[in-house]
């Protein structure tokens, strides 16, 4: 990675990634250009055949689909997924991680002794039908904040609705369902929620809390539509039970805990060319840290772990975990071709756009995200977390279904990076955002925490912007607003996997 405008990640690589736009004519290492070459994309340093492995990152991203010339533009006009055996070696790269214990932030702890990053009030809603008594509820407090003005711990209250709960089977659709609601419930970031419903739908309260091993008590209140009168009735009563909670709830303090309490769960969205160089790997070192610190990160996004995943599989600690994702991996297959869909229907026009071409390049990328520890554990959707470390959850590559199946997991923080840019939040767990390149951070600097396109300009380190960031998702989880929550992000970024029939 020598040249200021141009970068070859790794000596097997026979492409670079433009660090600006190229214009024809401009010089390489042993060539010239001999297209434009935007910013963010891939251009050949050497000749490539057709049928030949394309590599980045020293790993394979695809195939020539025809022969490729040094200068020349490597793209969706030249470049396809082809076949890609990987080489598991079950867990050949696991090492133990070196504790660095002493880390703190300023924590809320609850009586059960768990530890959270904010004092939210949430509504939840068990189906479709309720989502317009559960947000005007939320949405009184929100617009009129002087109800809530005696009570200055609290941070808020969220309303969390969704489209399905009913007509569904009682099938894999529904346990998710109620996994994810149940995640909620429970959720160390609420003080206090009541879960409401209409009465007759498919997803019963009762049944819910059974499955989930809930139990109504103050801090969980539970009701419907049609038991409490309708529409006007269910409101002001759900209004008084948040005024009711909010008296307790008020009564907390933060102080120093161990990091170990901090759940980071890991996204990104919006993904570009320079995802791979600089917000991935920048946010995998804070990842170690935190690691190290005895705290839990949590991989998720499977389809953006494709082509990607023998890297996680050598690093697992158990031949089990790492047959674990190896299976979610074939459930995918599975899943996407009994769909009429693929694995490589990604990445999207913008991560196109911004110089990624197959799925296999994006996935390298995103994987760096996780950092360079062991492989601890392999969840499933929205399941509780309940490993340290660097833990994997199977999720859509869907931001807001991947990052609400983390929230429901026991996530208290979110670290999401973006080279297009997003608008992202995820109440109650606080979202921090991490720009790729310095253009997008600019564009959107209300809305992003930290730009590590710096260290494509020059002017950090990556070993420096992955401290930095580390400090942040301290600083943020000892109270310290990031600037999605300053804009209001996080109510309907509440997405759960609709996966099944629906009747």
């Amino acid at each position: 990675m020598s040249y200021a405008d141009y970068l070859r990640l790794n000596p097997q690589d026979q492409v670079a990634i433009a660090c600006r736009d190229l214009e024809p004519g401009r010089p390489l290492e042993n060539s010239i250009c001999q297209d434009l070459i935007p910013a963010g994309h891939k251009v050949a340093l050497a000749t490539i055949a057709s049928g030949e492995s394309v590599r980045r990152y020293g790993q394979i991203i695809g195939v020539a689909s025809r022969a490729i010339g040094p200068g020349q533009h490597v793209h969706v006009h030249n470049l396809a997924m082809g076949e890609h055996d990987r080489d598991y070696r079950f867990g050949d790269e696991y090492v133990p991680t070196q504790s660095d214990p002493g880390v703190t932030f300023s924590g809320i702890v609850r009586p059960d002794g768990r530890v959270a990053t904010r004092n939210y009030l949430g509504v939840l809603s068990s189906v479709n039908c309720s989502a317009t008594v559960v947000r005007a509820i939320a949405d009184t407090f929100t617009y009129r904040p002087e109800l809530l003005a005696e009570f200055p711990n609290i941070d808020g209250v969220v309303g969390l609705t969704h489209g399905t709960g009913c007509a569904m089977s009682d099938g894999i659709g529904l346990r998710l369902l109620r996994r994810t609601i149940a995640g909620y419930a429970r959720h160390v970031n609420f003080a206090g929620v009541l879960l409401i419903g209409l009465g007759c739908e498919s997803n019963q309260i009762r049944s819910l809390l059974k499955a989930e091993n809930l139990e109504e008590s103050d801090r969980l209140r539970t009701f419907t539509i049609q038991e409490s009168g309708g529409t006007a009735k269910t409101i002001k009563m759900g209004m008084d039970l948040i005024k009711e909670m909010a008296v307790s709830a008020d009564r907390i303090a933060r102080a120093p805990v161990s990091a170990k309490h901090l759940v980071l769960a890991l996204q990104c969205g919006g993904s570009d060319g320079y995802s791979g160089v600089t917000a991935n790997p920048a946010l995998g070192m804070a990842v170690d840290r935190l690691v190290r610190a005895g705290g839990t990160a949590i991989l998720s996004e499977t389809p953006e772990i494709y082509g990607a995943e023998h890297l996680l599989v050598r690093r697992a600690a158990t031949r089990e975990v790492a047959e674990k994702l190896v299976e979610r991996i074939r459930w995918w297959e599975e899943y996407t071709a009994r769909n009429d869909a693929t694995m490589d229907n990604n990445p999207s026009p913008g991560n196109k756009a911004g110089g990624l071409t197959t799925i296999l390049e994006k996935s390298l990328g995103a994987a760096a995200k996780g950092g360079s520890t062991g492989l601890m554990q392999v969840y499933e959707y929205a399941e509780q977390v309940k490993t340290a470390g660097l833990v994997f959850m199977d999720t859509p590559g869907y931001d807001p279904v991947s990052a609400t199946g983390q929230v429901a997991g026991g996530a208290n923080l979110i670290c999401f990076t973006t080279g297009r840019g997003s608008a992202f939040g995820a109440k109650p767990a606080p979202s921090i955002k991490l720009s790729s390149n310095s253009k997008t951070y600019l564009r959107q600097v209300e809305d992003i925490d930290i730009n590590c396109g710096e260290i494509l300009d020059g002017t950090a380190s990556l070993p420096d912007t992955g401290e930095k960031i580390f400090r942040k998702i301290l600083a943020v989880a000892s109270g310290e607003k990031t600037k999605s929550e300053e804009q209001g992000y996080g109510q309907n970024e509440f997405v759960p996997w609709i996966i099944g029939a629906t009747m």
